[in-house]
């Protein structure tokens, strides 16, 4: 019997192509006016579902729900589990207690950063770890020796946050009062659903995580008791300038992941991201402690900067200069802040212009007046703090506002 004979009869089995859908494709694609997808790891994710104002001050000014399903989620789950992650990542692992959320980072043995994310501890032995690049073959690697087991929760794990200053009269109206869940703490409320006071915007919000075939009835819960408190459904481009406000780094755009790297030295150190707090050298070797020690001594290549930026035409992509004359550095995340009425960036600038001589800086913008392009040299004066963080973000229990 050949080839082609042994296969008649069957019935073809699709192939699927494309971006894949959701677990709450089907809400999101109704509400979808705009039809604007991009590929968020591969699944079909909103960019912009109506209008990218609307749905911004639904996240500021009331709520907003944001599909975080795409996210990468893993069980890291045995009896050496918290050695395993304390061994990768640069955060002492052993000060998490169990249900709370940290955020952490890991590096390659010379130093540089590999992805960020949010460690979840469930019990002495039994975490979740959430990030955005495909992490699957580190892990296993990373756990290689230790008594424990990696799974990839990915595709069965939905995920949805809950963003915005009426999240909590949302949660109540839901009949889930959770006014004593302090920020980065989670608990789970039913079974199989788990709610944390984490989320992207720098705003009062949660995040739920349940199993993928319960993820469309507990969006129309939600919906349903955000009726009456302005609950709006949105795309990327209104979280982004919300995190963008919060300060907080995206993987790919304010900074490359070292394996993502094609070329050597395009890998960030943590000092150089703004983020040696996330280092705990006294708690024991882990993966680049050496390097980072030596880097320590060397000083910073660069450092990420947060930014006030003269005038109202967003600097996304923009040059920064030192004196008007010296480039030092660009801009990787800019867009202007709706509420704080500011000109807002982050960006890369080295040494010693982004460390010890961070003054005197200038963005070179252009823009496009009518078909005729026009360069402005404005000021950009380094921030420390977040250009918006509101006290309703860490308030326990919050406001209903």
């Amino acid at each position: 019997m050949n080839a082609r004979d042994s296969f008649a009869g069957r019935a073809a089995t699709p192939v699927p192509q494309g971006l894949i859908d959701g677990p709450f494709h089907q809400r999101l694609a109704a509400l979808n006016h705009a039809r604007a997808w991009y590929d968020w790891a591969g699944y079909a994710a909103p960019s912009v579902l109506d209008t990218v104002e609307f749905e911004y001050f639904a996240l500021r000014n009331a709520a907003s729900l944001f599909d975080i399903s795409p996210m990468r989620k893993f069980r890291v789950a045995g009896p050496q589990a918290e050695a395993m992650l304390n061994r990768m990542v640069t955060r002492d692992v052993a000060r998490l207690a169990p249900g709370r959320v940290a955020y952490v980072l890991w590096c390659d043995e010379e130093g540089m950063v590999i992805d960020d994310g949010t460690l979840f501890r469930f019990g002495p032995d039994d975490f979740r770890l959430c990030c955005q690049e495909p992490m699957f073959g580190w892990l296993e690697d990373a756990a290689w020796g230790f008594d424990c087991a990696v799974t990839d929760e990915t595709d069965a794990l939905a995920a949805l946050a809950l963003q915005g200053p009426t999240s909590h009269a949302i949660l109540k109206a839901a009949g889930l009062d959770l006014g004593d869940l302090r920020p980065f703490a989670h608990r789970e409320v039913a079974p199989g659903l788990a709610i944390s006071r984490t989320g992207f915007t720098g705003d009062l919000g949660y995040e739920f995580w349940g199993a993928w075939d319960a993820a469309l009835p507990l969006w129309d819960r939600l919906w349903e008791a955000g009726r009456a408190h302005g609950l709006r459904a949105v795309g990327y481009e209104a979280v982004n300038i919300a995190r963008i406000e919060a300060g907080f780094l995206t993987a790919g755009v304010d900074f490359q992941p070292v394996h993502a790297a094609e070329r050597l030295h395009r890998g960030r150190t943590p000092r150089e991201l703004g983020l040696e707090r996330l280092v705990d050298f006294g708690k024991g070797h882990f993966n680049g402690r050496r390097a980072l020690l030596a880097a320590e001594k060397r000083g910073p290549r660069s450092r990420l900067l947060r930014l006030d930026v003269e005038g109202h035409k967003p600097a996304q992509g923009a040059l920064i200069y030192h004196g008007r004359r010296r480039e030092v550095g660009h801009v990787t995340s800019g867009t202007w802040s709706p509420t704080a009425k500011r000109n807002i960036a982050l960006a890369e600038v080295r040494a010693p212009w982004g460390t010890t001589k961070s003054g005197d800086l200038w963005a070179e913008i252009y823009t496009c007046e009518e078909g005729v392009w026009e360069r402005r040299m404005v000021r950009a004066r380094p921030q420390r703090a977040a250009f918006y963080r509101p006290a309703r973000a860490r308030a326990t229990p919050p406001a209903d506002f």
